[in-house]
């Protein structure tokens, strides 16, 4: 397997995961509220179609994402938001129909994707991988979202180290849309994986450091578990601050989960 195909590959699991949760809810069920205001579970199961919807017209179609784009520009703080609400209101069988097509769309599609070949997005654009990547990212915390609300609890497993790949990558990022001046040195991060095993990012002697568990910094970077609810500590003021405005995901500042 060969380019994307192997994140893609952690991608489909995730997805299939998320998947089982949902398969056999009765049809009431997917209006049980999750963690994430106003968002039953079929409004998490519309967001992740939608996104994998917009993902395979970026791979397939950059004339239709140029549109969509179009469309962003109009509500940029909001848009997200509509297209959920909209395609929650779909009945439960077909949403999760439409989701399983268009998601096994995109994984071929991004599997076929050229070497070298940047896909457009609402922000840089991204490689394959990367794309992959974020879709992973998104697939498993609005899965947690999903499972809290169905009193689940999922096991962790070696795909979080490309989340927390994600969450390391974009600690200036979260400093910058918080108004704040990204630190100038890396911070050494050491999480401990589900295996025992140690995943590590950044010098060693590095002045500042975060350590804990890698499921725990996986939830603080996706804003999906208040700080003091997790096994994530961090030595330095800086990496402090970070700990408290962590942000995985594109746009505006998140809400967090206080």
């Amino acid at each position: 397997m060969a380019g994307a195909g192997p994140i893609v590959a952690d991608l489909q699991a995730e997805s299939d995961v998320l998947d089982a949760l949902v398969a056999d809810l009765p049809e009431q069920a997917w209006r049980t509220e999750t963690p994430s205001p106003g968002w039953s579970i079929a409004h998490q199961i519309a967001h992740l179609w939608w996104t994998d919807q917009t993902s395979l017209q970026a791979v397939t179609d950059e004339a239709a994402f140029g549109s969509v784009l179009a469309e962003a520009a109009k509500d940029p703080l909001g848009f997200v938001d509509a297209a959920a609400e909209r395609l929650a209101s779909t009945p439960p069988a077909e949403l999760l129909a439409g989701w399983r097509s268009d998601r096994a769309r995109l994984h071929d599609a991004l599997r076929n994707v050229e070497n070298g070949r940047k896909l457009p997005w609402f922000g840089p654009p991204m490689s394959a991988a990367s794309m992959a990547t974020a879709r992973l990212m998104e697939t498993w915390a609005h899965g947690l979202d999903v499972a809290d609300a169905l009193g689940v609890r999922r096991e962790p497993t070696a795909r979080l180290r490309s989340i927390a790949h994600i969450g390391v990558r974009t600690r200036d990022f979260a400093f910058t849309v918080h108004g704040r001046t990204p630190p100038a040195a890396p911070f050494h991060v050491k999480l401990q994986a589900p295996d025992g095993d140690s995943w590590t990012w950044g010098p060693e002697d590095a002045d500042q450091s975060v350590t804990g568990s890698a499921e725990d910094f996986c939830m603080l970077v996706t804003q999906r578990r208040a700080r003091a609810e997790l096994d994530v500590t961090a030595v330095g003021e800086d990496a402090a601050t970070w700990l408290t405005i962590a942000q995985a995901f594109a746009g505006p500042p998140g809400a967090g989960r206080g």
